[in-house]
């Protein structure tokens, strides 16, 4: 069959290669023909997509879904229909409500998969093509129509991630990316970003990673690792690595074996961990690794600074503790960004003041301040449902970081924005830190991304 893997349209401030479709690629690519599209690259909206299922000519159109992508996604798959291509998707909403997603695009979407997909996506391939006798029952992650009802099998998480070897690089061509990754900033270009973990054991209530790759850490091999770091610097050029997992440091003695056999490789490369770390992996030891290793930024998740907010989220940390480490890590001489939230449930305007207040007293080069959304899946979600907090305002058309979906009691939607406008401008603004990242703009084009992440943040209602 010819596959065509479809990121949808957004106005997202992250142009990086979609390394979810890319191993979907790898799995299929043996005994299917497959093209990768990521709309947001290319700057493909709805009339593009037509004009792309045309002279692609697939079998069937598959596409990663975030909760933000379901509008688009809606008019995407009309565009398919049209043309009675088989259809599928998979991503983090369809883990997190995989029942009320096939409702949503009703008989527009025929399959959907939660949880892990390359597997199963082979396995419907198969099925579809003839190449495989089996029955939709036995594909892991799998769900489907018969008869008009809904079937829903259970989610498949494979042990060995080895097995499923490197993304589909060739296809996604990480050295034809902006520079616009992960993180904002960079020290050397092109930059790909790589997995090299999968799973997280954690319970914090704001976050939907589980839904997707489960709650058991699974590791891959290091060398397995460093043979695809290399394959990219080699055969594509690429010069800074972006560790983009949910727990890189979470197993030590892996994380500082993958630092050692990084550091033997000598390349000419930098490499960050923007998708953020916990605090409470890093020792001495683990950044001194880090430091030789050529690691200049570390992310921290902080959310909040208020320790009873960071009680209630499950973060398992203190402001105090939060304190200390920063410290740690900046003896090492190496950059922090932090990553904060507000408009948690039940948090007072005070304690967001807290936070704002923290993030300026850190040693941090960088912030984030998200507004808080209350994913789907997630406990905090699932919280707000039983006690009906949501209202009309939770659209998720609306449901980005850079806009207020939805506020805590007492607070609403422009207070919200004003004090998340507060708090970025607070930050930056200080000399000491605003001209530090001013010397860190590589180029006209990356101080255009820069400029267009501003507007969205900042001025976008």
């Amino acid at each position: 069959m010819k596959v065509l893997l479809v990121k949808p349209y957004n106005i997202s401030d992250h142009v990086q290669p979609p390394l979810g479709l890319g191993y979907l690629a790898s799995s299929i690519r043996k005994d299917h023909q497959v093209v990768i599209l990521d709309c947001i690259k290319e700057d493909i909206r709805s009339f593009g997509f037509a004009k792309f299922l045309d002279r692609i000519k697939p079998d069937l159109v598959g596409f990663q879904c975030y909760t933000y992508d379901i509008l688009n996604i809606q008019k995407m798959l009309g565009d398919c229909k049209k043309r009675c291509l088989i259809t599928a998707a998979g991503g983090p909403h369809c883990s997190a409500m995989p029942l009320e997603t096939m409702d949503i695009f009703g008989s527009d979407l025929d399959f959907l998969f939660q949880g892990e997909a390359e597997i199963g996506f082979k396995k419907l391939l198969d099925k579809l093509s003839g190449k495989q006798k089996i029955e939709f029952e036995e594909i892991g992650g799998l769900v489907w129509r018969k008869d008009g009802k809904v079937f829903i099998n259970d989610k498949y998480f494979l042990e060995d991630i080895d097995s499923l070897g490197m993304p589909a690089w060739d296809l996604i061509k990480p050295q034809e990316y902006p520079q616009s990754q992960h993180g904002a900033f960079f020290k050397k270009f092109p930059i790909a970003p790589i997995v090299t973990t999968r799973g997280c054991p954690f319970y914090c209530t704001f976050c939907a990673a589980h839904l997707v790759a489960g709650r058991k850490l699974r590791k891959r091999k290091v060398e397995s690792v460093i043979k695809e770091i290399k394959m990219l610097y080699d055969n594509h050029g690429i010069r800074e690595f972006h560790i983009v997992d949910d727990n890189f440091t979470m197993d030590k003695s892996f994380a500082k074996d993958f630092l050692i056999k990084f550091k033997e490789l000598n390349l000419d490369v930098s490499l960050a961990v923007p998708n953020g770390v916990r605090i409470d992996t890093l020792d001495e030891e683990m950044l001194g690794l880090m430091k030789q290793a050529g690691i200049y930024l570390i992310t921290l998740g902080i959310e909040s600074g208020s320790d009873r907010v960071l009680k209630f989220i499950r973060k398992s940390l203190t402001t105090e503790k939060v304190r200390r480490v920063v410290k740690l890590i900046r003896g090492y001489g190496i950059d922090i960004a932090g990553l904060f939230m507000l408009g948690f449930p039940g948090e007072t305007l005070e304690e967001m003041r807290k936070t704002i207040k923290l993030s300026r007293e850190l040693d941090l080069i960088r912030a984030s301040f998200f507004t808080y959304l209350p994913l789907p899946g997630t406990e905090g979600y699932n919280d707000l449902k039983i006690q009906n907090k949501f209202d009309d305002k939770l659209d998720f058309k609306y449901f980005c970081f850079m806009k207020a979906s939805f506020t805590p009691e007492g607070i609403d939607e422009r207070t919200l924005k004003r004090i998340q406008k507060r708090a970025l401008l607070g930050f930056f603004l200080r000399p000491r830190v605003f001209f530090r990242n001013l010397t860190q703009i590589k180029s006209l084009s990356h101080l255009k991304f820069l400029l267009r992440r501003v507007i969205r943040w900042v001025f976008l209602r």
